[in-house]
């Protein structure tokens, strides 16, 4: 019962919008084509289910406002354009005349435009600029971060001045501000002190993580995140062992391996997004320095003597103390033998004596 009501009040609604539409669309068509079409009468309609109901949309205006007719075609011009003849311009075809591009006139050709040929070089430059400016790097890590590594460059650049020194002397007899003695002294103080130094960093680099690790920055992950920090000094360390040479070298692949733990720490979300960049200028920095002190020791290998490493002076004291025993055995020896020479006088002064008293 109150379906069926429902449903008629529906249809009585429906038939009122149908009417009211088709009652506006008929006095515009009559008032702009002079046209007048079939309207239906109110017998026509039937009784709509349901569903048609749910699923009828009705007319709006904007789909009616198109149910007029084209506008007539204009015969003469057609008949005047169709009588024309054609004439060939050979001048105006182009390898684009037949080609419309979609933001362009068809035909047209486009001007010429001016390639900057330092276009590739400027962006380059600009990347470069971009990278080193370290806009989202707190000021006072940065400032910190870089006093940090100007003991690493000093001792890089003090490098290759000496071995520039020593080259000079070596070549012309007299050098600009050192001798050749001096010069190789200082040599010898600096190397270890860049490679101590190093050390020093790739630890301090690690221990970076375990500060993070207990700032809980990222959430908490453990042995994996705590694996930095020991892993670094582990192999910073035990590079004072080395000489030089492969000390730095075994540092440089530290340093590069490290950045890239870093890099894929922030990628994680273990430390700040700008850690990454921050450490790449860091790395540049300290790798370009290892690698002048490696050009520059490596100008003079044949001019100096190898300063003796940690290895070497502990095969030193090892063989020194050997001697010492050896020594030690030896007077010992000499000791014993003294002694007992001089029994062997004592005894024979003994006899002596008792032979002259029998007498």
């Amino acid at each position: 019962m109150l379906r069926s009501g429902h449903a008629a009040s529906i249809t009585r609604s429906s038939f009122r919008y149908v009417s009211s539409t088709t009652s506006r669309t008929t006095a515009t068509l009559t008032r702009v084509h002079g046209l007048r079409p079939h309207i239906p009468n109110k017998a026509s309609f039937q009784k709509p289910s349901p569903l048609a109901l749910t699923l009828r949309k009705p007319l709006s205006t904007s789909l009616q406002r198109y149910a007029a007719p084209y506008d007539s075609i204009d015969r003469k011009h057609e008949e005047a354009v169709e009588h024309e003849k054609l004439e060939p311009n050979p001048e105006e075809v182009s390898t684009t005349s037949s080609v419309h591009e979609i933001f362009h006139e068809k035909g047209v050709e486009e001007p010429e435009r001016d390639e900057d040929m330092l276009a590739g070089i400027k962006s380059d430059w600009k990347t470069i600029k971009d990278t080193f400016a370290l806009n989202e790097v707190p000021r006072e890590a940065l400032i910190i971060g870089m006093a940090g590594v100007l003991p690493y460059l000093a001792t890089s650049l003090s490098t290759v001045y000496l071995a520039f020194d020593i080259n000079h002397a070596s070549a012309t007899g007299s050098a600009f501000l050192f001798s050749q003695q001096t010069a190789e002294q200082l040599l010898h103080i600096i190397e270890p002190l860049q490679v101590g130094y190093g050390a020093v960093i790739l630890s301090f680099l690690g221990a970076i993580h375990w500060g993070l690790e207990w700032a809980k920055y990222g959430g908490v992950h453990g042995y994996s995140r705590y694996a930095y920090g020991v892993v670094a000094p582990a192999v910073a360390w035990p590079t004072i062992l080395l000489p030089v040479e492969y000390a730095l070298i075994v540092q440089f692949t530290a340093f590069t391996f490290l950045y890239f733990a870093d890099s894929r720490a922030v990628v994680r979300g273990w430390a700040p997004h700008w850690y990454s960049t921050y450490r790449f200028v860091l790395t540049f920095v300290v790798g370009a320095s290892i690698v002048a002190s490696l050009i520059g020791r490596g100008q003079i290998a044949d001019q100096i003597s190898r300063l003796p490493s940690p290895a070497d002076r502990v095969r030193a004291l090892r063989d020194s103390q050997l001697e010492a025993m050896e020594t030690e055995e030896r007077e010992k020896h000499v000791r014993m033998v003294a002694e007992d020479d001089g029994e062997d006088d004592e005894e024979e002064e003994g006899g002596d004596e008792g032979e002259e008293e029998e007498e």
